[in-house]
């Protein structure tokens, strides 16, 4: 069961609503289309409930124990990674959310509002509309990918000093459950290509940011550097791969292809920030598949949700297709700042423009790996 904006309206009437969910009955006036919701008043969802100082996370003995199996807690952590980072992303541009960590705090409301933090195997109630809808389920196969993309970079800012001087960090885990790693020394020892990944980017941005390169190689530098960290922990969580059995055959297709996508946009080194990743979540399919769903005529799914997913799946066969090619293909024509910058265009017309042609796709992006030599 996942919370669609017209079952967040519902909830309006329950006595027993948790107050941390009145953030989400703002979509109610927002939208009622089949989409997931991920932006409130512009920003993602319920982030105005978040930690905005580590101060306001659960502290004991005076280290900080942010529970990443909350909502609330690990949305946390990506809001004060882009606190403590924003002062650095001068050469993302002039705007107020440019950074690239903008686009996991928002594909991580995806996750909520379309049911894919909801325990997959039916045993408990977490996440679900009868539970608490605020719990992340230790099950869930896309709650485990987020949780190497949201931990592990939040561990090695605070190991950085971007938390503050000394501040010490351990993550809460539920009883009985050993698969996640839960301080920077665990998560070194487990995953140490990853964990490396990470602190380079944060020993190096003040660097990059301070120097006298002109703004676009500054920003080309720090994008190279997060994808790198990024695409390598997305690697790494190989360690959730059991989860996909609990769902259905659909939904495996498709995580394996949004797992997939990541190597196109870190390639191209996109830059991630609240408005240009919105465009490409917001049209994410708004519930969980089940089987029989086959686009781009999935019932309950707008026009937007089936095209997307339509364009994943045609992404995905080509590059089956070819043994692999277009995915080298692409790689070795993001050579240059310029070709780049050409690559995050054609991403853009991929993902958004109806009746996109993939022939002149493969055509344009070989004529670029031509160029590179």
């Amino acid at each position: 069961m996942h919370l669609t904006p017209i079952r967040l309206c519902r909830l309006c009437s329950s006595a027993m609503l948790h107050q941390t969910v009145l953030g989400l009955l703002l979509a109610c006036a927002v939208s009622l289309s089949s989409s997931a919701v991920v932006l409130d008043n512009g920003l993602p969802m319920l982030w105005s409930q978040t930690a905005s100082q580590p101060s306001e996370l659960p502290i004991q003995n005076d280290v900080l124990m942010p529970n990443p199996w909350h909502f609330l807690n690990r949305m946390s952590l990506y809001r004060l990674l882009i606190a403590a980072t924003d002062p650095l992303m001068g050469s993302m541009g002039t705007g107020v959310a440019e950074s690239p960590f903008w686009g996991l705090p928002l594909q991580l409301a995806w996750m909520l509002t379309s049911g894919r933090l909801v325990d997959p195997t039916g045993t408990t109630t977490c996440g679900m509309e009868t539970g608490d809808t605020m719990c992340i389920s230790t099950e869930s196969w896309w709650a485990c990918e987020n949780y190497f993309v949201s931990v592990l970079p939040f561990l090695s800012a605070a190991q950085n000093g971007f938390m503050g001087d000394g501040v010490q960090v351990q993550m809460q885990v539920p009883d009985g459950v050993t698969e996640y790693c839960t301080t920077y020394a665990d998560c070194s020892t487990r995953f140490p290509v990853a964990m490396s990944k990470w602190d380079t980017f944060f020993q190096s941005l003040r660097g990059i940011s301070e120097s006298a390169d002109p703004d676009n190689v500054k920003k080309d530098n720090i994008l190279g550097l997060y994808w790198d960290a990024q695409r390598t922990s997305t690697a790494t969580s190989s360690a959730c791969d059991a989860k996909k059995s609990y769902y259905s055959a659909p939904e495996i297709t498709f995580a394996n292809t949004w797992l997939n996508s990541t190597e196109y946009v870190s390639a191209a080194l996109f830059q991630s920030s609240l408005e240009r990743a919105a465009k490409f979540i917001v049209p994410l399919p708004g519930r969980v598949l089940k089987e029989g769903d086959v686009a781009p005529n999935i019932e309950g799914l707008s026009q937007e949700e089936n095209r997307m997913m339509t364009t994943f799946a045609m992404l995905d066969s080509i590059n089956g297709i070819t043994g692999g090619t277009l995915v080298f293909v692409w790689r070795s024509g993001m050579c240059s700042v310029t070709t780049r910058e050409k690559g995050r265009n054609l991403l853009e017309k991929l993902m958004l423009t109806p009746d996109f042609n993939f022939a002149d796709m493969f055509s344009t992006v070989t004529s670029m790996a031509t160029e590179c030599g």
